[in-house]
């Protein structure tokens, strides 16, 4: 009989990130269709006791833990030997684990030291025939593809915002603890420090409610025939601080900077979202002067509920791709979004 262990790990301050409740929320349908008794879940951190809490009513028959000090920072040495150690003691054949940055690179290492086999950026699981199967998009998300494996055991990293996360509140956990050799050797890796961008300047946010994608409108001439780069430039960022939204691009304007044309300073292709970019999973999106083409949309597919501004009723957002087409200005519209925003509106 298949088993199945939920495998996560612990963030700096000991809580579990927001895709391990995913990983969490998709163990116990699996587990029910196999007809398993129940699923396991092992964690790994510094100190576990607020991730086992914060977990303990979700069902688990088992709850296994790793602790060390040297887990606490993302090195793959020590996290590929806490997590292979977790996986023999669970006899687990089917592993879920959330695709986070720690996981996508120490996972695949810990199959080959389990001898099993792993696949990455799982969006669904299903059980026929007895068989575990799991999809996952290819191509830049324009194909989904089916597959399962006789191998065991099979090691699935399953993409974020892909599945229903659990939820519950935090109980009383008696973990076992799984004893994990850490040598001199597997910290000789050392985190120093993090050069990231102030919390205001940050415009790729994963958990934000809301996708705010710009198009090349923003820096074309508008209609007294002059560009306005500088004013889109303030109207965007204002309304990214005033709604902690996540900032996306289309490919067109990302890529004017090669070109020699005016440009958002902010915009990388970092924030390129599409057919050659990412697919974000948002509860809304919001697209602004960016004309609906399938190569923008695309990467709109998993969005709950799309709204686009555009002074062109007949372009592609109009053509069954938004749930709701505004047929305006985007620089009179976002400045009027702005003023409500500042008003607390």
């Amino acid at each position: 009989m298949e088993s199945v262990l939920v495998l996560l790990h612990t963030e700096a301050d000991g809580a579990l990130p927001k895709a391990a409740f995913e990983a969490v929320g998709a163990a116990g349908p699996l587990a029910a269709s196999l007809g398993s008794p129940g699923f396991a879940i092992g964690i790994l951190g510094a100190s576990t006791a607020p991730a086992s809490a914060a977990v303990a009513g979700a069902g688990a028959a088992r709850l296994l833990v790793a602790e060390h000090p040297a887990f606490a920072e993302s090195r793959y040495a020590t996290d590929a030997a806490a997590a292979a150690a977790l996986c023999r003691a669970s006899g687990a054949t089917i592993v879920l684990a959330p695709m986070t940055a720690r996981f996508a690179r120490a996972i695949p290492g810990v199959a080959h030291r389990i001898g099993g086999r792993v696949d990455t950026h799982i969006t669904g699981l299903s059980v026929a025939d007895g068989a575990v199967h799991a999809t996952r998009w290819f191509y830049r998300q324009r194909m989904e593809g089916t597959l399962t494996r006789a191998p065991r055991p099979w090691v699935l990293l399953l993409d974020p915002g892909a599945h229903q996360a659990w939820s519950g509140a935090p109980g009383a956990a008696a973990p076992e603890m799984v004893s994990v050799e850490v040598t001199d050797a597997m910290t000789r890796t050392r985190v120093v420090g993090v050069e990231a961008p102030a919390a205001a300047q940050q415009t790729i946010r994963p958990d934000a409610d809301l996708l705010f994608v710009a198009g090349a409108g923003w820096t074309k001439k508008q209609a007294d025939a002059q560009t306005h780069t500088q004013d889109a430039q303030t109207l965007i960022l204002d309304f990214l601080r005033a709604s902690h939204a996540s900032l996306g691009s289309s490919k067109s304007l990302v890529d004017q900077s090669g070109e020699g044309h005016a440009v958002l300073t902010f915009m990388s292709h970092m924030n390129q979202v599409g057919q050659t970019g990412s697919t974000p999973r948002h509860p809304k999106g919001l697209a602004t002067c960016c004309h609906g083409e399938e190569p923008h949309v695309v990467g709109w597919r998993f969005i709950t509920e799309r709204r686009a501004v555009n002074l062109d009723p007949n372009c592609g957002w109009a053509r069954g791709k938004a749930d709701v087409l505004y047929v305006a200005d985007a620089f009179a519209v976002m400045k009027a979004v702005n003023a409500l925003l500042a008003a607390g509106e």
